[in-house]
C-alpha cells in the first residue's frame, strides 16, 4: 500500500495561504508543488489543480481545467486541510442546536469561568457554537451511598460501561424531545450536538435521542458518548459541538473535491490526516478530529526524517509560518493530548501535542515605553509586511531584509498592488528609519528627565541606535519569544532542552534557526529538503489509524486484570479489524494500548503506554502498566504516591497500518568546492559581514559550509550563523552545527534591547516556576484549578515579574517578602525557607501562604526532604520565597515565591473559608515566619503540629487533609527551588550586577508606563473637567463605605490615593488586610495601561496610598479576613475603576462555596460576570479581576465528592 506501481500518488497540505503538493511519480521520481490555497479566477480547487498540473505536465497530456481529471493513472492521494480550522476560527461552521440535560443550559457558555486575558477588561471569550439550545428533562447520576444530602429515590438503577452504579433520577420523555427538535428543524437547523450528563458511562438516553433526530431528519447527529466517551462535561461538550458544527463543512468541501475527478474518486484509496498524526479513509473524517489536520502533517514529517533510532535523540520540531510558530517534540513516540484549545474551543480528542506562539515573519514590531515588542498583531497576508508594497507594516521579515539576510533578487516578483514587483527593500528602509528616531527621541528625551530629576545612575545612559542595531534588536527579542514556548515544551515535563535537536521547518525557520539553538543551548539543527512542504512530505510518511477508546473506573490491581485483558483484546480485535478491512495484511498492523491513568483521589490523569514494559506476574497481559505509570509520573511531576491506589479512567488502542512511502532520494556526491552564487553583505552582533550565498539544489553531498553564509532554494532561506557550520547529508538535507558565539559581555548600562529579552526571560522564570508548582502539586485547586502564583524579586524584595496568575496574589506576594526582609533580616541562614500567611504579614487570607530561602555562597543549597517525599501535599495555600546568596555578596541577591491555594487548613468549617468567622484563629492555621526547611531539611514534624493546631481553639479542627498539605507543600518547594536554578543560570551567564541592574530597568519600565498613562489621564481630565481629583465611593453590603480620592500630577506622572473615609474594621470576616488593597491597586493600574507591561512593583512606586488604620482595609491584627480576598477585593477595584470612570463594575464577588467533613474539605469559586465599558458589552458567567481559577467539572464534582 506504500506505493503504486504505475502510478502517480499525492500527498497535499492544503493550508490557509498556500498549497503544498508532493508527488511520487510511476518512476519512484519525486515532484513538489506549491500552489495559492485560493485562486478563483484560475481554478475552483488547490488540491484538484496542483495534481492536474503535475499528471499534465509528467505525461505530455492535456488535463483540461473544466472537465473532471481522469483518475485511471493517480494510485492514492493523501491530503491535510485547514478546512476546519478556518471554519471554526471564523465561525463559518454548520447551524447548529445544542440538546442538554436540564438544568446545565448554560454549561458551556461559561466553560472553565476563567477569562483567557487577565488584563483585559473587555472579556472577550469566543462564541459559543450552538444557534439553539433544548434542555432534556431527564438526570442521571452517580450512585453515592455516603452521600448524606436528602435524596430522590431513583426510578432504575443501572451500571455504565465503567461499572460505575447510577441512578435514574428522571427518564428520558422522547415525545417532549421530539416536539423540541421538530421546532429546530422548523428553523432551519439540522445539525445536532447531543450532551447528556454521565453519558461517557451510560449513553442509553443519547442514543435514543440521537436515533430519533436522524429519523426526523437531520443530516448530522452527533453524540457525545460517541464522539468522545471522556468524563468531563465541558470538554466532552465542546468537542460534540465541534463535531456537529464542523463535520458538515468538512463533507461539503470533500463533495467539492471529489467532484473534480472521474467517478468521483470512486477507485482512488483517499486519506485524510487527523489531528493525532494518523490517516484515515475521506468518508470516516470527522470536525473533532481535523482541528489540526494540516500541522500534524508536518510532525509526522520531522518525526521520521529527523529522529535517528541508533541514537535516540529527541527532536524539537521548530515550524515558523507567517503568523505564528508552532513547537512539538518527538522522542520516538508521538506526543499527544487529549484536551487542547484552539479558537477558545476546548476539545476533548487525541491531538500531537503542538505549542502555539504568536510569533511568526509577520509579526508586527512596535516600540512601547522603552521596550522591543514583537506581536501579538500580525499584519497577514494583506496587507503583509511593509516589503510587498501593500502599505503593511514592520514585521519581523523586514527586519531580517533590513539585515540582509533575505535576498529581494532571489524571491519571485509577486508583491505590490500588481503582484509584479520584488521585495522593496527601500520600504522597509524608510519604516525603519522612522521607528528609529522615534526610538532615539525617547532615549534622549529619557536620558534629559533623569538628568533633570538629579539621577546619577550614569550607567543607565545608552547612546543612540543605528537603524541596523533596532533590527537587530527586534530580531533577538523575537527569538527569545519562539524560546518560551519550546522552555515549557521540554523543561515542563523534566526533559532538558539542550540535549534536544531543532528540527526546522515552515517557511520563515531558516532564518532563525541557529540563534534559536544557540539560546536553548541545542547544538544541532536539521533541516529536510522538503522544509518547506514537510506536512505534504509527512503525509506521505505518515500510517493509516485506526483508534477506539472507552471509558473504564477500575483500580490497577490484581483482582481487575481479568476484566482489563478481556477488553483490551476486544478493542484491539476492533482495531486489527477494521485495518484489515481497508487492505492490510497482519504483517502490517500494530496496535499500542494505552491506559488513562490516575492516583486515586487525585484530578490528573496520564495517558500511559507500556511500551518497554513487558508483562509480568504482577501486571495484565498488555504490559507493566504500574511502572510504567510511575516512572512517567515520576519525570513530569517529580514524586510518586506509594501508598495511592491507581485508578483507570479510560482504555485506549491505537491500530495502525504501516502505509508511508519509504525516501530513496541520494544527493549527488561530489569532491568539488561548492561555489557561492554570489556574495552579500549581512549584518550580525558585530556588524556588516561578507556573507556567501549557495543554492541549495548545487550544494554537493557532504561539503560542509563555514558561517556566516545563506543557503537558498525555491522555498525557504537558511542563515549559517558567524561560529555555525552546515553540510549537506546523503539525503540532500542541511544538518548545521550549531558553535558557541563569542561572548560579548553585557555591561550594567540600559540597552532598550537587553531590557526585552530579559523581561522575557523573567517572566519566563515565574512561568515555568508555574509549571513546575502545578506539575508537582497533587491537590485540585493548585494542579487543575489553578489556583497559585509564582514570582521573581528583587534584593528589596520587590516584585519584578510575575506569571499571569491569580490578580490577588500579586501586589500582596511584595508585601510578604518584605515583611520576612524587615522582620528576620540577618537571621535567614543557607538552607532556610520560610513560611507564612498571616495578614499583617501581607497575607491576603490564612489558605494563602507564603515563603523564603536562602542559598548561599558559592552555590546554591540543596533542599532535603524527608524520605517519604514521594508522596504530596495538597490543599493549603502557602508562598514559598527562595533567598539566593552569591559568593562575596551578604545577604540574599534575589527571591523567588510561589502562593498556592489550599482547600483546607484547619478552622470552624471544612474548606477554611467560613462565611461567620469572628476572628482569625477561626479561620485556620496561621504562619507569620515559619521556618518551613532548616538548613535544608523539610521540617515535616514542626509544620504537621502547626497544620494541626487550630483545633485547640473551641469549635475549631485542626486541617482536614494533612497528607494532601505536606504533599504541596513539598511541590511550592520545588517550583521556588526551579525559580532559583533558573535566576542562578541567568546570573552565571550575565553575572550579578547585570542581573540585579536590569531588574532595577524593568521595574523603571512598568513605572515609565504607569507616569505615561497618568499624565495621560491627567491631560483629558483637566481638559474636560479643569480638575485633578478623581474621587468615588461604593458600600458593602452592610452599608460600610469604601471610599477614593485621587489626586494627580500631571508634570510627575504620579498620584495619591486616599482611602480616608472608608469604614471601619468589622465585627465579620470581610476585613481586607492592606496587602489586598495594595493588590487591587496594582491590578487596576496595570489593566488602565493598557499595553502588555511586566507587572511590577515599578507599578506603584508613581503612587503614594494612604489606608487609614482600623479600617476594613486596614484591620487589627487578628481580625478575620477571610471574606475581605474573596469579597472586598472586588469591591475595591470596582471603587479604583469608577474613579477612573474606566468600566461599570462587576458582580463584586468571587461567590466561594466551601463543604466537608473531617476528612475532606471542597473548595470552589464560582464566576459572576463582568461590566461593561466604552465599546463593549459586559461578560455574565466569566470570573473578573482579583480571581481566575476555573472551576469544577460537574461530572468531577459528581464522581469525586459523596454528592449528588
Amino acid at each position: 500500500m506504500a506505493q503504486t506501481k504505475g502510478k502517480f500518488d499525492f500527498a497535499i497540505d492544503r493550508g490557509g495561504t498556500f498549497t503544498d503538493v508532493f508527488a511520487r511519480l510511476p518512476d519512484g521520481c519525486e515532484r513538489v508543488l506549491k500552489l495559492l490555497s485560493r485562486d478563483p479566477q484560475n481554478y475552483k480547487d488547490a488540491p484538484t489543480e496542483g495534481i492536474r498540473r503535475i499528471l499534465e505536465e509528467e505525461t505530455g497530456k492535456a488535463y483540461p481545467r473544466d472537465k473532471p481529471v481522469d483518475t485511471s493513472l493517480i494510485g492514492w492521494i493523501r491530503m491535510g486541510t485547514t478546512v476546519a480550522t478556518n471554519a471554526l476560527l471564523e465561525r463559518e461552521g454548520e447551524r447548529t442546536a445544542l440538546l442538554v440535560t436540564k438544568g446545565f443550559k448554560d454549561l458551556l457558555h461559561i466553560g472553565t469561568q476563567a477569562r483567557p486575558k487577565l488584563f483585559d477588561l473587555e472579556v472577550a471569550v469566543p462564541d459559543v457554537l450552538y444557534e439553539e439550545v433544548i434542555e432534556v428533562d431527564e438526570r442521571v447520576v452517580l450512585r453515592q451511598d455516603g452521600c448524606q444530602l436528602p435524596r430522590k429515590d431513583p426510578e432504575r438503577v443501572v451500571t455504565g460501561s465503567t461499572g460505575d452504579s447510577l441512578e435514574v433520577w428522571k427518564e428520558l420523555d422522547l415525545e417532549q424531545v421530539e416536539k423540541d427538535l421538530r421546532g429546530v428543524l422548523a428553523r432551519g437547523i439540522t445539525s445536532l450536538a447531543v450532551l447528556l450528563l454521565h453519558s461517557y458511562t451510560w449513553s442509553e438516553h443519547e442514543k435514543a435521542v440521537g436515533s430519533l433526530a436522524r429519523r426526523l431528519g437531520f443530516s448530522q447527529v452527533s453524540l457525545s458518548s460517541e464522539v468522545m466517551p471522556m468524563v468531563r462535561a465541558v470538554p466532552r461538550g465542546y468537542t460534540v459541538c465541534a463535531d456537529a458544527y464542523l463535520t458538515p463543512k468538512i463533507h461539503q468541501y470533500l463533495k467539492g473535491f471529489t467532484s473534480g475527478f472521474k467517478d468521483g474518486l470512486k477507485d482512488v484509496d483517499v486519506l485524510f490526516m487527523q489531528s493525532d498524526g494518523g490517516l484515515t479513509p475521506m468518508e470516516q473524517f470527522c470536525g473533532s478530529r481535523a482541528i489540526l489536520s494540516g500541522p500534524a502533517g508536518g510532525v509526522v514529517g520531522y518525526a521520521i526524517t529527523s529522529y535517528s533510532q541508533m541514537e535516540k535523540k529527541p527532536v524539537i520540531g521548530f515550524d515558523m509560518g507567517g503568523t505564528s510558530t508552532d513547537v512539538s517534540r518527538y522522542a520516538g513516540q508521538y506526543e499527544h493530548v487529549f484536551e487542547a484549545t484552539t479558537a477558545g474551543v476546548t476539545l476533548q480528542a487525541p491531538q500531537l501535542d503542538i505549542n502555539t506562539v504568536a510569533a511568526g515573519g509577520g509579526s508586527r514590531l512596535f516600540f512601547r515605553s522603552g521596550m522591543f515588542v514583537v506581536g501579538p498583531e500580525s499584519a497577514g497576508a494583506h496587507p503583509g509586511p511593509a516589503c510587498y508594497r501593500k502599505g503593511g507594516p514592520l514585521t519581523v521579515t523586514d527586519a531580517n531584509l533590513a539585515l540582509g539576510r533575505l535576498i529581494p533578487s532571489f524571491f519571485p516578483k509577486i508583491f505590490g498592488p500588481k503582484e509584479n514587483e520584488p521585495l522593496s527593500l527601500e520600504e522597509t528602509t524608510k519604516h525603519f528609519r522612522q521607528l528609529t528616531e522615534e526610538i532615539n527621541v525617547f532615549l534622549s528625551s529619557n536620558q534629559s528627565q533623569a538628568d533633570a530629576n538629579g539621577a546619577h545612575h550614569s550607567h543607565s545612559r545608552q547612546s543612540e541606535m543605528s537603524m541596523e542595531e533596532v533590527a537587530m534588536g527586534f530580531i533577538r527579542v523575537a527569538n527569545e519569544a519562539m524560546c518560551r514556548p519550546i522552555r515549557a515544551l521540554t523543561q515542563a515535563k523534566g526533559h532538558d532542552t539542550s540535549q534536544h535537536v531543532l528540527a526546522c521547518f515552515g517557511g520563515a525557520g531558516g532564518q532563525h534557526a541557529c540563534a534559536i539553538a544557540r539560546s536553548l543551548g541545542m547544538k544541532t539543527v536539521f533541516i529536510h529538503k522538503y522544509s518547506g512542504v514537510l506536512s505534504a512530505y509527512g503525509l506521505a510518511l505518515a500510517d493509516v489509524v485506526e483508534e477506539v477508546q472507552e471509558p473504564c473506573s477500575l483500580q490497577y490491581e490484581p483482582a481487575s486484570f481479568r476484566e482489563l485483558d478481556q477488553r483490551v483484546e476486544q478493542l484491539s480485535k476492533r482495531c486489527h479489524d477494521t485495518l484489515r478491512a481497508r487492505g492490510f495484511t497482519s504483517g502490517q498492523i500494530t496496535a499500542e494500548v494505552f491506559l488513562h491513568m490516575r492516583y486515586e483521589g487525585t484530578d490528573c490523569a496520564l495517558m500511559v503506554t507500556a511500551a518497554g514494559y513487558p508483562s509480568n506476574a504482577r501486571s495484565c497481559r498488555a504490559g507493566d502498566f504500574r511502572s510504567a505509570f510511575t516512572k512517567r509520573y515520576l519525570k513530569e511531576f517529580g514524586f510518586t504516591i506509594p501508598d495511592r491506589p491507581i485508578m483507570v479512567d479510560d482504555i485506549r488502542v491505537r491500530g495502525c497500518g504501516q502505509s508511508g512511502i519509504t525516501s530513496v532520494h541520494k544527493a549527488e556526491m561530489g569532491h568539488r568546492q561548492a561555489k557561492p552564487a554570489t556574495i552579500t553583505k549581512c549584518y550580525f552582533e558585530g556588524g556588516y559581514v561578507d556573507t556567501s550565498v549557495y543554492l541549495w539544489e548545487e550544494l554537493p553531498c557532504g561539503h560542509s559550509i563555514q558561517g556566516p553564509a545563506i543557503i537558498i532554494d525555491k522555498n525557504s532561506t537558511i542563515l549559517v550563523e558567524p561560529c555555525c557550520e552546515a553540510r549537506l547529508t546523503e539525503g540532500g538535507d542541511v544538518c548545521m552545527t550549531v558553535g558557541s558565539d563569542p561572548h560579548c559581555a553585557l555591561g550594567t548600562e540600559l540597552n532598550t534591547v537587553q531590557l526585552s529579552i530579559f523581561s522575557h526571560r523573567f517572566m519566563s522564570i515565574a512561568e515555568q516556576m508555574g509549571r513546575v508548582l502545578q506539575r508537582t502539586s497533587i491537590s485540585t485547586n493548585i494542579k487543575e484549578r489553578l489556583d497559585f502564583s509564582c514570582a521573581v524579586f528583587g534584593q528589596d524584595g520587590g516584585l519584578v515579574s510575575n506569571a499571569p496568575h491569580i490578580p490577588v496574589h500579586l501586589g500582596a506576594m511584595q508585601e510578604t517578602v518584605q515583611y520576612q526582609l524587615r522582620s528576620l533580616g540577618n537571621k535567614l541562614k543557607e538552607g532556610d525557607v520560610i513560611l507564612s500567611n498571616h495578614p499583617s504579614a501581607g497575607g491576603s487570607h490564612l489558605p494563602d501562604l507564603t515563603v523564603i530561602t536562602p542559598v548561599s555562597p558559592p552555590s546554591f543549597s540543596t533542599l532535603f526532604l524527608p524520605s517519604n517525599s514521594s508522596s504530596i501535599l495538597s490543599s493549603l495555600p502557602f508562598f514559598f520565597l527562595v533567598q539566593v546568596f552569591r559568593k562575596g555578596v551578604s545577604g540574599p541577591v534575589f527571591f523567588v515565591a510561589s502562593r498556592g491555594h489550599h482547600a483546607d487548613i484547619g478552622g470552624i468549617t471544612p474548606g477554611s473559608m467560613p462565611p461567620h468567622s469572628t476572628s482569625l484563629q477561626q479561620e485556620g492555621a496561621v504562619f507569620t515566619s515559619f521556618k518551613l526547611v532548616t538548613g535544608g531539611v523539610f521540617q515535616e514534624e514542626a509544620v504537621t503540629e502547626a497544620l494541626i493546631a487550630p483545633a485547640q481553639y473551641p469549635g475549631c479542627s485542626g486541617t482536614r487533609n494533612l497528607h494532601d498539605n505536606l504533599s504541596d507543600l513539598r511541590a511550592q518547594v520545588a517550583a521556588n527551588q526551579r525559580g532559583s536554578q533558573l535566576v542562578g543560570e541567568l546570573i552565571d551567564s550575565y553575572g550579578l550586577a547585570v542581573v540585579q541592574a536590569y531588574m532595577g530597568y524593568i521595574q523603571s519600565n512598568a513605572e515609565l508606563a504607569v507616569r505615561d498613562m497618568l499624565r495621560d489621564f491627567a491631560r483629558r481630565r483637566r481638559q474636560e473637567t479643569g480638575s485633578l481629583e478623581v474621587e468615588s465611593e461604593d458600600f458593602m453590603d452592610d452599608g460600610t463605605p469604601i471610599r477614593l480620592r485621587v489626586q494627580i500630577n500631571e508634570e510627575e506622572g504620579s498620584a495619591v490615593f486616599d482611602f480616608t473615609g472608608t469604614g471601619t474594621e468589622v465585627w465579620g470576616n470581610c476585613n481586607a488586610p492592606r496587602a489586598i488593597t495594595l493588590s487591587a491597586l496594582i491590578y487596576c493600574l496595570r489593566c488602565m495601561v493598557g499595553q502588555d507591561i511586566p507587572l511590577n512593583q515599578g507599578c506603584l512606586a508613581p503612587i503614594n496610598v494612604i489606608i487609614p488604620p482600623g479600617s476594613i482595609l486596614q484591620p487589627s491584627q487578628n481580625a478575620a479576613v477571610v471574606g475581605g480576598n474573596v469579597l472586598t477585593s472586588q469591591r475595591v477595584v470596582d471603587v479604583i475603576f469608577k474613579a477612573f470612570e474606566v468600566c461599570a463594575a462587576s458582580q463584586g464577588c468571587m461567590n466561594n462555596i466551601s463543604f466537608g467533613s473531617e476528612k475532606i474539605g471542597y473548595y470552589e469559586t464560582v464566576a459572576g460576570g463582568a461590566g461593561a465599558g466604552p465599546g463593549w458589552n459586559g461578560r455574565s458567567g466569566v470570573h473578573t479581576h482579583m480571581t481566575n481559577t476555573r472551576i469544577t467539572d460537574p461530572e468531577i464534582l459528581e464522581k469525586r465528592w459523596d454528592i449528588s
